[in-house]
């Protein structure tokens, strides 16, 4: 139920946005329904658009300070997250092996930014 109001509402922002894309007060209510529901990307863009039209809004100037690393920190867990979901897919078709990822040293060159792969046989002898 909650959610279902919060999507009318951000509908209806929108709606009055389309209408008049200098409707500030739109806007910022929109903004602050796109941070409520996590969608921090979207509440960037219409922080910035606020202080576009409104230098003088100290919510939306706060927020673009702010945001920035909560999109950042967001980003990281779900690489994490994504990345660990790949290391358990790689283990599932290496097993049959008796590999795992355990068994490549993933190397990034600081200079170019590109990455090298090596096998190492016993990964535990390693450490």
């Amino acid at each position: 139920m909650k959610q279902d109001k919060t999507e009318a509402a951000l509908s209806d922002c929108s709606k009055a946005v389309e209408l008049d894309p200098n409707y500030i007060r739109a806007l910022l209510r929109r903004a602050e329904l796109y941070e409520r529901t996590e969608k921090l990307d979207e509440a960037l863009e219409d922080y910035k658009a606020v202080l576009e039209k409104d230098p003088s809004i100290h919510q939306a100037r706060e927020a673009c300070m702010q945001l920035p690393r909560q999109i950042e920190e967001r980003n990281e867990k779900l690489k994490k997250e994504m990345l660990g979901k790949l290391k358990d897919l790689g283990n599932l078709v290496l097993r049959p092996f008796g590999l795992s990822t355990e068994n490549f040293q993933i190397k990034q060159d600081s200079s170019t930014g590109s990455y090298s792969i090596n096998f190492v046989q016993n990964p535990n002898n390693n450490r």
